[in-house]
């Protein structure tokens, strides 16, 4: 052979073998089913982040501060009994139309409370039945937010960054633009608003169109597909558990952040808004507060572009520097020094999240994720509400300034401890292959599991 066919075969050997040593398109993440499905919830989140400054400005000069309280309980407290149920309906019935429907339930309750404060003082009985039917409506809603994203979106990690951002904005504009329609108009103005959130959301949702399932195991996640038949709600609750129990990472993180919510989350709030508020004014903590709004917005953002290839591990990073959070308000720090450490503990937690939410899609069978999911909701939400419950009493005890330290020596409690669980630590980003089998159960313990560890730790 001569020296130029031998090149000529090597020229020809390079160019065929080209098109496979091109990586890969990254796929477009703004088609017509996200950008249906990031409205939906961009608006939703706008409506909810203005309800609690709605029912404090607006409940609070009827019924005091107890009848605001007993009213956000009165909500939490249903969602946490409710939630449960909400990720079976999910499953069975499918998340696209849960969530349909919940919008719609909320559209009556917040419709009904606007028209309510529009003709004049509604008694506390309408506030309470309103905030349970809306408590409920949210726990039929949530659970199927996880299983939407897998289903809308090829590339679950770049979704939950962007809808992280988006709620992010939610939050910063949400509360002060509920305190200005208040100032302006009146309290009806903020809730009928909220209504017509939630009426576009739920007209968003009804516009997607999912692909068909491919086998009967993802007909329940399927926005459309029809019911299961032959297995009991018991049953149903049941399979949830099991799966949510058969991941060490998973339930060891929700133990971590159910601490977290009674140390850290829940008295938060409360305590870091006397103490500033007390020292610097109410204006502060509001600056105070829009600074963790912007944290939030870059953590996501960076979450956008970092793919670590152990997401969890790099969530525990970030999140030791949340630490700061807590810290700086305990030790009395300056304004600036609040701004800058209440920005970096909201891009820290931000960044966690993202990792956490793709995890949790992408490691679970999407025929039992929103059941799997609504565990996880049940377990985290109920620690906060205890902490928020206990904040108070706690202060008779001891100082604000002192029970902040606890909160931050807790945080980085909690780190070490995600550190120091193996199928924490070494759980690896799934790959497009990793959550292509319907049913397969992706992050599973096991002699070598998908999680990335050598067995089931303790």
């Amino acid at each position: 052979m001569t020296t130029a066919q031998t090149k000529n075969q090597t020229e020809t050997a390079a160019r065929t073998e080209s098109p496979t040593t091109t990586p890969p398109a990254r796929p477009p993440l703004w088609d017509r089913r996200f950008t249906l499905y990031f409205t939906a919830r961009a608006v939703s989140l706008l409506g909810d982040a203005m309800m609690p400054v709605a029912a404090a400005l607006a409940v609070g000069p009827l019924y005091g501060i107890s009848g605001v309280g007993f009213v956000l309980g009165i909500w939490t407290g249903t969602f946490v009994l409710l939630v449960l149920f909400g990720g079976v309906f999910a499953d069975r019935f499918g998340a696209r139309r849960m969530m349909v429907g919940a919008d719609l339930v909320r559209v009556l309750t917040q419709g009904g409370l606007a028209a309510a404060f529009f003709a004049g003082s509604p008694p506390f009985w309408l506030l309470a039945t309103m905030a349970a039917l809306a408590g409920a409506a949210v726990a039929m809603f949530l659970p199927g937010v996880n299983g939407m994203v897998p289903l809308v979106a090829r590339e679950p990690q770049r979704a939950n960054a962007t809808l992280k951002v988006a709620d992010a904005f939610a939050h910063l504009l949400g509360p002060a633009l509920a305190g200005l329609l208040i100032a302006l108009t009146s309290a009806g103005t903020v809730y009928a608003i909220d209504a017509g959130t939630f009426l576009l959301s739920a007209l968003c949702l009804a516009l997607i169109r999912l692909a068909p399932a491919a086998t009967a195991t993802d007909a329940p996640v399927g926005a459309d597909s029809p019911a299961r038949t032959g297995s009991s709600l018991r049953r149903d609750l049941r399979q949830g558990w099991q799966e949510f129990r058969a991941r060490t990472w998973m339930w060891a993180v929700i133990l971590i952040w159910v601490v977290y919510g009674v140390l850290l989350f829940g008295p938060l709030v409360p305590l870091s808004s006397t103490l500033i508020g007390a020292r610097l004014g109410p204006n502060a903590y509001g600056l105070v507060v829009s600074s963790l709004g912007v944290g939030t917005v870059l953590g996501g953002l960076l979450a956008l572009r970092l793919r670590p290839a152990r997401p969890l591990a790099a969530g525990a990073v970030a999140m030791v520097l949340y630490t700061v959070l807590p810290l700086c308000v305990a030790l009395g720090a300056d304004l600036p020094v609040l701004l800058a450490c209440h920005a970096l503990g909201g891009g820290a937690l931000a960044f966690w999240s993202v990792m956490w939410a793709t995890s949790v899609q992408t490691h679970t069978p999407p025929a039992v994720l929103n059941r799997v999911t609504a565990y996880e909701l049940a377990g985290s939400v109920s620690g906060i509400a205890l902490g928020q419950i206990l904040a108070g009493p706690a202060t008779a005890l001891t100082s604000p300034g002192r029970l902040l330290l606890v909160s931050a020596g807790t945080c980085l409690a909690g780190c070490v401890a995600l550190f120091a669980i193996p199928a924490i630590r070494t759980l690896h980003r799934a790959t497009p292959a990793d959550t292509g089998g319907p049913g397969a159960p992706e992050g599973r313990d096991g002699p070598v599991g998908r999680d990335g560890s050598d067995g089931p730790t303790a």
